[in-house]
């Protein structure tokens, strides 16, 4: 069977990209934020060449996403779910922002492809993704792993998800944020 470079070149990354979820970190240094935590500030890129800071955020429930790869099985499943629920999302008083390695352009790209109403932020170097314990690597290869962090209006880490099944990621969030705003907790 004769398999195109390109298809071959595709169906790596989209292994890796598997591999980047289910293995863990591989840094020695793997960071652990838990509830109640504060949120590691930053400011980053996103798909239209803007820097976004967290702190710009406070005031907000803010869904940060950590994700593999652009336009990738696994990672557009979870940012159409998270499209799809983004009015939801915002009545909750929640933002969005997804982050991964790959370049603005590129974020570009997919959120135009995929109509994504949300922030999609280029961790060029992997220091952020780092920072949240979501950059797992082997060798020169590195990708954020599929992460989610929902922070609360202070800055404060509320709810931290390690394991994340893209096609009911999004439903989670919400539910959990409802729940959360509902006893009036900042952590769980």
């Amino acid at each position: 069977m004769h398999v195109r470079p390109l298809a071959r070149t595709a169906a790596l990354l989209v292994a890796l990209s598997v591999l980047a979820t289910l293995l863990p970190p591989a840094s020695a240094e793997e960071v652990q934020l838990t509830p109640g935590a504060m949120a590691p500030e930053f400011s980053l890129v996103d798909q239209g060449g803007e820097a976004r800071a967290l702190s710009a955020f406070r005031k907000h429930w803010v869904v940060l996403y950590f994700y593999p790869k652009d336009d990738t099985p696994g990672c557009t499943t979870e940012a159409c779910q998270f499209r799809d629920d983004y009015v939801q999302l915002k009545k909750l008083g929640a933002e969005v922002l997804g982050v991964s390695i790959d370049n603005h352009e590129s974020h570009a790209a997919f959120s135009r492809k995929y109509h994504l109403p949300f922030p999609l932020l280029a961790d060029r170097d992997g220091a952020i993704a780092k920072r949240y314990g979501a950059l797992w690597g082997l060798g020169p290869l590195r990708f954020a792993r599929r992460h989610t962090f929902l922070i609360d209006p202070e800055g404060r880490i509320a709810k931290v998800y390690r394991k994340v099944t893209p096609a009911s990621h999004s439903r989670e969030v919400i539910d959990d944020l409802k729940a959360l705003q509902h006893r009036g907790d900042r952590g769980a």
